[in-house]
């Protein structure tokens, strides 16, 4: 294998690579591939390890100089800072320091890490300058050689023709098409074969046949000669096939650096200065990367929030777009959150940074869009297996093509056979079969970073588009997850506000959620809670306190019991908020019934749309909760479209639910927010995380959305299906395009119709194909996420 294609892991002794392995699996110290030592066949032993190998060619090249591959080899020469890591788009598998191409596909290698840098593509830089070259000479050498063939226009004397011509093409082969050869060679070594190994074996042929056509004519028969004596040479079936295939890949290389927008959009969202307030009081724009935790900043109206942090002084609208997808700017108030890369409105704000660098929300933003476009979904192991035998197959569908018409063709046979095999060569190159999958999730997980819903890999994006039955957990979810004060009702003798002040009072000592949110309801109102004695606490009942002389008990029916309050006027009222969902405490005044104070948890504002389109999209909706059956199901019945409700749960109980979905043969996605949400969505066959919710769920997800709104539940599954859709027609066009073009080329039609495909408009298609199924995985960028439709 060439020092050019060192890859990270050679020496770990069957060991898997610490930077980006795959659980269980180990790379091939040969070519670079991750294996399975559990499923391949392939093993040796060397100075007691054993290593593992992708097939057969491996293992015998590591055998015959295993020092080849393990030892420490000097590093290509790179265009990056030291350490950087390079990958192959198509097969993220193949990693290395600096630059180089990859020994599976034969594309060049990609900076691992995002950067802001946009400037030119230096491969692309390379072949648009080896393509203007090649389309110079071809110009000519095609008029020079079809003129004489076609017009019989002879623009030179034909003994000179030959001559000409090889002086035209030779620079278009040896220099312009130099890369195709190297790779091919390359891929001959490595036996993955690939579409530069047609290109090597179909322009090699022609080149070299005509090379010895011009330099020893006298080798040739009597009957390889024309009506003048000469050998026909067939230099512009390799120079313009060159050069048809650069154009492709000049096509290609710059619709595949449009993939790339969405990272260096979310990247360019972060200033690149922030405004830092000094012990003084003053004030100084220093560079980002100088910002650390605890400083304070100044965000200025119109400014993007340089990191997160939180609000200390000001009040201002920020627009979160960047992060939730929604266009309403959020209210930000002292003690308010700040994300890195939103934008501030018109007030001014004063920020605590907290998280810093690649800490920052924005930078696992962007470090997740990045491994999820460089993963490999299951059904790109379709592309594989069928790419592992296609170029085989191919080489020896061209053999067969030349034997066959150089016995049984038309005259000039030899001529039509090369030609003809060429073709079969060219048009066949599988370009475009590995760039369906690839390009469809680098262009559909980029899509979503731009509308909340960010894939941690392709296989979630691909299990998310077969679900067909979505677990939703209720808290946080359905609902804000945030119980808020709804009602206060009282009885005659009293007044609300007075109720409501003396219940917060003793609702002061207590840390339940429901007390928090009587306290919040009565701060909205302008009360302030007077302090509270001989605060206690009766288990199952509820809570009481002497308040400005008063004795106050809030709770249930029995502890209004214990403290002699008749409720009856109250138990009809209590029960009717407790059917709409709501939890409802009692207020009992020196041993009489003063009130209730009805909290809920508030139905999200799109809940009832978001579930009305998942139910559009064929999905059966299934609630959690581990709040009470009738809290439950007042919920469900206030959201609609719920199919099935369960109430009561423990962790494990979602968990268990989720797996008897499973075994029903359900394909199930499951949404949460808590901790205890964390077994079920790793039991799904894909969680989805609510970004507002806690790391352990977001961890356990494969898909995160960032707003924590189940409209953005909306658009990840349509985004899953428009992606997959996206792939699947890739796929098939491929499939097609080589089905049909191969037999085309080879000529079966020539007996019919008489149609021959020569081996330049073979270049041209192959080309074509390439560039049109990356500017069909462009579309993603443009496919809609909102509304009625996707």
């Amino acid at each position: 294998m060439n020092d050019s294609h060192r890859h990270e892991g050679h020496c770990c002794g069957g060991k898997a690579p610490e930077t980006g392995s795959q659980p269980g699996k180990v790379t091939d110290p040969v070519c670079g591939m991750i294996v399975d030592p559990a499923v391949t066949p392939h093993h040796a032993e060397h100075q007691g390890k054993t290593f593992h190998f992708c097939g057969a060619g491996c293992r015998a090249k590591f055998i015959a100089d295993p020092d080849k591959f393990l030892g420490d080899r000097p590093a290509p020469p790179v265009e990056a800072p030291p350490g950087s890591i390079w990958i192959c788009p198509m097969h993220p598998e193949i990693r290395q320091e600096g630059p180089g191409t990859c020994p599976i596909c034969g594309m060049a290698l990609e900076p691992e890490a995002p950067t802001l840098d946009d400037g030119p593509n230096p491969e692309l830089v390379d072949f648009t300058r080896r393509l203007k070259v090649s389309a110079v000479l071809a110009v000519p050498l095609l008029l020079l050689s079809m003129g004489a063939e076609m017009l019989g226009l002879h623009l030179v004397p034909m003994a000179w023709s030959p001559w000409i011509q090889l002086l035209l093409s030779a620079p278009i082969v040896l220099w312009a098409g130099r890369p195709f050869f190297e790779r091919g060679w390359a891929s001959l070594g490595s036996r993955h074969y690939n579409m530069f190994t047609l290109i090597m074996i179909g322009v090699g042929a022609a080149f070299g046949y005509s090379l010895v056509a011009t330099m020893a004519p006298g080798l040739f028969p009597a009957s390889f000669h024309d009506h003048a004596g000469m050998v026909p040479v067939y230099y512009e079936a390799a120079g313009v096939v060159v050069t048809l295939v650069l154009l492709g890949q000049v096509l290609e290389l710059r619709a595949r650096a449009a993939t790339g927008r969405a990272i260096r959009a979310l990247l360019d969202l972060a200033p690149k200065t922030a405004r830092r307030i000094g012990a003084d009081g003053g004030e100084h724009d220093v560079p980002l990367a100088e910002i650390e935790k605890g400083d304070h900043l100044r965000v200025r109206p119109g400014e993007a929030v340089p990191v997160d942090g939180v609000v200390l002084e000001g009040r201002s609208a920020v627009d979160e777009a960047m992060l939730t997808g929604e266009p309403a700017p959020v209210l930000k108030t002292p003690g308010a959150a700040l994300t890195g890369g939103t934008v501030n409105g018109t007030g001014s704000l004063v920020m605590e940074a907290q998280a810093v660098g690649s800490e920052t929300m924005l930078s696992r933003i962007v470090a997740m869009v990045a491994n999820a476009q460089r993963s490999r979904a299951p059904i790109q192991a379709v592309a594989d297996r069928i790419s592992g035998w296609f170029v085989p197959l191919v080489v020896l569908v061209a053999a067969i093509t030349f034997v066959v018409w150089n016995l049984v063709g038309p005259e000039p046979r030899f001529g039509h056979a090369l030609l003809n095999a060429i073709a079969v060569l060219v048009i066949a190159c599988p370009c475009a079969l590995g760039l369906a999958t690839p390009m469809s999730i680098m262009v559909g997980t980029g899509r979503g970073a731009q509308a909340g819903v960010l894939v941690k890999d392709a296989e979630a994006l691909q299990a998310l588009d077969k679900v067909d039955t979505l677990v939703i957990d209720k808290t946080g979810t359905l609902t804000q997850g945030k119980p808020k004060l709804i009602a206060v009702e009282v009885q005659d003798g009293f007044a609300a506000d007075e109720v409501l002040a003396l219940a917060a009072a003793v609702e002061a000592n207590s840390e339940h959620p429901l007390a928090l949110a009587i306290l919040a309801g009565a701060r909205e109102r302008g009360l302030h809670p007077a302090p509270v004695e001989g605060f206690a606490s009766q288990t199952g009942m509820g809570i009481s306190g002497r308040v400005e002389g008063r004795e106050v008990a809030v709770g249930n029916a029995a502890q209004m019991r214990r403290v002699g309050a008749d409720t009856a006027g109250l138990e009809a009222v209590a029960e009717g908020y407790r059917a709409q969902g709501g939890g409802v405490m009692l207020v009992a005044v020196d041993g009489r019934a003063a009130g209730l104070v009805a909290v809920a948890d508030p139905i999200r504002d799109t809940a009832r749309e978001a579930i009305a389109a998942l139910r559009a999209q064929g999905l059966r909706i299934v609630m959690l909760t581990g709040d009470s059956r009738g809290t439950a199901q007042a919920v469900a019945s206030a959201i609609g479209g719920i199919d099935e409700v369960h109430a009561e749960l423990r962790p494990e109980d979602k968990a268990r639910i989720v797996g008897e979905l499973k075994g029903r043969g359900a394909r199930v996605a499951m949404a949460g927010d808590g901790i205890n949400d964390a077994p079920a969505l790793a039991a799904a066959d894909v969680g989805v995380a609510m970004g507002t919710g806690t790391d352990v769920a977001i961890e356990s997800a494969g898909i995160t959305l960032t707003s924590g709104d189940l409209s953005a539940l909306v658009r990840a599954v349509r985004l899953a299906r428009a992606t997959m859709a996206n792939i699947r027609q890739n796929l098939f066009f491929s499939f097609v395009f080589n089905g049909m073009g191969v037999p085309v080329a080879a000529g079966v039609l020539y007996p019919v119709t008489g149609t021959l495909l020569s081996p330049m408009f073979a270049g041209a298609a192959m080309a074509l194909s390439s560039f049109t199924v990356v500017v069909n995985a462009l579309r993603l960028n443009g496919v809609r996420l909102e509304g009625a439709g996707s």
